[in-house]
């Protein structure tokens, strides 16, 4: 990948707020603030790993940027066009270049839709291909591509496992062969011995097609064999954002230096040596964020200045960016960590 390429996705100031006062929380108002003015870009064939803990916001970046949900401020440029201003024509031709592969496998395929059904349905919504010969000859190459017997074409969501379901589940996004695919936590309900498959297949069909992936997970060490680089996220924010070499080997970030010292080491003797880095106390309330720096009310390093005035994302390597007042490398002692 070339660094000076011009980016394929650039997200400036990206923010999604959610109402306050419906159903069970009635008696509340107000919102909650899932995004909060985020920036990042993806450039073609690259993937950027987004990771957090859960209720970070991750999902709904990746929603937003697709316009599954509206943002409630910021621009989404994608290939030099504004994904904010598109009508429903503009929209619906945008969709054929960006795709979404969702978490749950089973939760994601129709269980009354037959294989050939399933994978075909974007090329009938985009009218892509105009005899159904042609998509089932397509379905069958797509199914062949990611590992599944293509004599399998009509059977039905039930019969398969979660590893396949999720195989299906790439093929129907890659059936338009989009530009950028938008993985959410593409392998976390699946076993370990199967997550390693499905990795290698994304990363097979990246080559292939040369596609863009925006990858969200948790899960560090997922994100460390699949990502160009990784942008952290905490409780809405980014945080920290780097090629994935820099940012595991030094860290600058507190939080970031807490997720990786949760990283389990195939190296016994080097893993007994290490010292977890545990947070007191659970995450804010979203919809009730701390002042100043949003991490200060758990983090080990941090002074008055951090719950008076947010640190905003700077450079503090080559590409390598981060909002702490503090940014350093290991500024907490036992994060030596070193993979």
């Amino acid at each position: 990948m070339d660094n000076l390429q011009k980016p394929l996705l650039e997200v400036k100031h990206l923010s999604k707020r959610f109402p306050i006062g419906s159903g069970l929380l009635s008696g509340l108002s107000g919102h909650v603030s899932a995004v909060d003015d985020i920036s990042f870009d993806i450039k073609p064939g690259e993937t950027l790993g987004l990771v957090g803990e859960s209720g970070c916001g991750k999902s709904t970046t990746g929603k937003c940027l697709i316009r599954l949900e509206e943002p409630s401020d910021g621009t989404i440029t994608f290939d030099g066009k504004d994904v904010g201003t598109m009508n429903k024509r503009e929209l619906k031709d945008f969709r054929k270049e960006m795709q979404f592969i969702f978490q749950d496998p089973y939760a994601s395929l129709n269980p009354r839709m037959t294989i050939d059904e399933i994978v075909s349905e974007p090329l009938v919504i985009h009218k892509v291909m105009d005899s159904k010969a042609e998509r089932t000859a397509r379905v069958k190459e797509l199914l062949k591509v990611v590992g599944l017997n293509p004599e399998h074409i009509n059977r039905y969501p039930h019969e398969f496992s979660g590893g396949q379901r999720q195989r299906i589940g790439i093929a129907r996004a890659f059936a338009l062969q989009p530009r950028l695919v938008i993985c959410d936590e593409p392998v976390s309900a699946l076993d370990v011995s199967i997550q390693a498959q499905v990795l290698n297949l994304l990363k097979d069909l990246q080559e292939e097609y040369n596609t863009a992936y925006l990858f969200i997970a948790h899960d560090l060490s997922v994100v460390q064999h699949i990502s160009d680089r990784v942008a952290v996220m905490y409780l809405g924010n980014i945080v920290e954002i780097s090629d994935w070499k820099s940012l595991y080997q030094k860290p600058h970030h507190p939080y970031t230096q807490s997720l990786l010292s949760a990283v389990p080491l195939p190296d016994p003797d080097i893993q007994r040596a290490r010292k977890r880095i545990v947070l007191e106390g659970d995450p804010p309330s979203p919809s009730n964020p701390p002042s100043g720096c949003r991490f200060h009310t758990r983090c080990p390093i941090a002074q008055e200045i951090c719950s008076q005035e947010k640190p905003v994302l700077k450079e503090v390597g080559p590409g390598h960016q981060c909002a702490c007042h503090f940014a350093k490398p290991y500024p907490i002692k036992e994060a030596s960590i070193k993979l």
